[in-house]
């Protein structure tokens, strides 16, 4: 009896010791490849405007990543300076297929990424600190609206 008990107890033991650090470098591995390929999906869980409350997203709001093609489907809540051109389109609503992409690690082992769009005259700057363990927080630099960030995770583009 004693000897099923050590079992169920090396069972249950074991998985928390040896095998659960195995994912964590895997993900990490995993969340590298994508950001160095740029073939990752950003979704997008919290709103943060500058002058207002946090907002839960409850829809699926994400920023699409790959090679040659930026597609953002964020929501905006905030201040803007001047009127849109097109009042049902939200300003975050684009697609870009000219754009600027730097990458590079930071202090704590994730990776700050600058998206600048060329062909989209607003917003100006994306700019997302990635986490190791795959979250994300994004900030959005807008010529004609006051900055907005955003908290979620990155996930790999299928």
């Amino acid at each position: 009896m004693k000897n099923v008990w050590l079992a169920i107890i090396a069972f249950i033991c074991l998985p928390a010791i040896g095998w659960a650090q195995q994912p964590k470098k895997d993900k990490k591995a995993e969340i590298k490849a994508i950001v160095e390929a740029q073939n990752y999906v950003f979704k997008a869980q919290t709103a943060l405007p500058t002058a207002g409350t946090t907002r839960q997203l409850t829809s699926d709001y994400s920023l699409q990543v790959s090679k040659d093609t930026i597609v953002s489907d964020l929501p905006y809540f905030g201040r803007a300076f001047t009127a849109p051109l097109n009042p049902s389109e939200g300003p975050l609503q684009f697609t870009t297929t000219k754009f600027q992409y730097m990458v590079s690690t930071n202090k704590k082992g994730g990776w700050n990424v600058t998206i600048t769009p060329q062909d989209v005259s607003d917003p100006h700057e994306l700019i997302m600190t990635i986490f190791d363990n795959g979250s994300a927080s994004m900030v959005v630099n807008s010529t004609n609206r006051q900055p907005i960030s955003f908290n979620g995770y990155i996930t790999a583009k299928k």
